[in-house]
This record gives C-alpha cells, structure tokens and sequence, in this order.
C-alpha cells in the first residue's frame, strides 16, 4: 500500500495525511467542499485538491473518509466506483453502512484522539480501533506505521468506546468550561486550577476513577454541597449540573 486520498480536510483528516505523507506514502488526492481547505492541506502534502467527488479517481490504494458523522452516507452514496477499497475514521458509524451502499471492500480506521489541526499530536501514542470485512491485516500493518496501540475493535465495541470517550473527553471539557466561567465572573485566574486539573488526570492513569474519587459528593459533605448549590441559585443550569452529578457520585459509592 502506497497511496491514500482523503476524503475530508479537517481536523482529523489533517494529522492523518500529514503523518502518512512523513511515513513516504503518496497523498493522491484530497477532497472537500471547501476548495479552500482542501487546496490548504493539498498543498502540505502534494497532493491534488478537488471539490467535487465527480473527480475522484480510482488510483489510490486507500481512500480515508473523515468527516462528520451526519454526511458520511451522502458521500458514499457519491462516490462512483463501489471496488475501491475504503474507510472512515468515525467512532459511531458502524460498518455496515459500506455495504448499504454498495461497497465491496472496506474497513473502518477510527484514531482515538481529539484533534485540532493547529496543535501537534504524537500518533505514536494514539489508540487505532480497525475493523474491516477483509483486509483487516492491511489495515492493522497501516495503524501500526503510526501508532504503538493499535487494536481490532468491533462497531458495537466501537460504539461504546465513543460513548465512553464523549465522557471521559467532551463532557469533562466541558467541566472546564464551566470552572473557568465561574472563574471569569469573580475575578479569579482559571490557570490557578490547572495544576488540579493535571493531577487529576495523572492519578487515572494509575488507578480505577472509583477508587481515586474526591470531594464533598463521596464525603457526603452536606453542608458543603448546599453552600455550592445555593451559591448557583442565579446560574440555574450550572446547578442542575452540579445536582446531578453529586447525586450519581454518592449513589456509586
């Protein structure tokens, strides 16, 4: 295998190409219906830029689909020649949804990560979930030319390891998020809480959550958890968040 187009130029398909473009793989193509981004990450890795699936060729040994999750049926349903050996890189989208649409030859290459295109990543650390209906092996060898962790997954296993991933990533940002707004509207620097933040992380690495779970939820600090909740009276949704949550933490004990 020695060529790859990209379907899609975001965040994702951005590292991707770029990491297999330094391994010496030919980019073929690129495509999006931004010419602009497409032409912008064509350019990184010489390859060719298109905006319309019409022109999309045949020559590549991979075609990577990596785009949101909502287009990538209407985009496999675009794409002319159905024996081109393809994948996506989504953590919901079972593989079946090849077949549906009338693909022979498939497989799916979903990099656990959350990427930005303007911060560098260490593949090498990213967990690869592969699955693929035959090429299974190729797709394994490929993974393993970026990654130290790569790992046959199923879609349904897949599918609950995004669900696990929305908690353990988006939904904790968003807890950030939160902490900082709260921050913001009294005055207090956020960065004071970073070293927090980071030792947090740290203490999972080498333990069970359950186990290393602080605060006043596992302490059934009532008066404490009153105060913050009574201090959230005028930021309601905030409060329902924080109700919640300590609920569920000390039903988990």
């Amino acid at each position: 295998m020695k060529s790859i187009t990209f379907i899609g130029a975001g965040n994702v398909a951005t590292h991707l190409a770029k990491a297999f473009f330094n391994e010496g793989f030919d980019i073929e193509q690129v495509y999006s219906r931004n010419i602009d981004n497409a032409l912008l990450l064509a350019d990184e890795v010489q390859s060719i830029a298109i905006d319309n699936l019409v022109t999309l060729n045949s020559n590549a040994d991979l075609y990577i689909i990596s785009i949101k999750d909502d287009a990538i049926e209407s985009v496999l349903q675009q794409v002319l020649d159905k024996n081109i050996f393809i994948t996506h890189t989504s953590g919901s989208i079972p593989i079946t949804i090849f077949e549906e649409t009338g693909f022979k030859n498939y497989g799916i290459f979903y990099p656990l990560q959350t990427f930005s295109k303007s911060k560098t990543i260490n593949l090498l650390e990213v967990p690869f979930c592969i699955e693929a209906n035959e090429n299974e092996d190729l797709l394994y060898d490929l993974a393993n030319k970026l990654s130290n962790s790569v790992h046959l997954v199923s879609s349904e296993q897949r599918k609950k390891l995004h669900l696990a991933a929305v908690f353990a990533c988006n939904f904790t940002n968003h807890m950030y998020a939160i902490a900082e707004d709260l921050c913001s509207k009294n005055n207090v620097n956020f960065n004071i809480l970073k070293p927090l933040i980071r030792e947090t992380a740290e203490k999972i690495t080498l333990n069970h959550a359950k186990d290393v779970q602080t605060g006043p939820a596992i302490r059934n600090d009532e008066k404490i958890i009153a105060n913050h909740l009574s201090q959230l009276d005028d930021l309601i949704n905030y409060q329902e968040i924080y109700r919640l949550i300590t609920q569920n933490i000390q039903k988990d004990k």
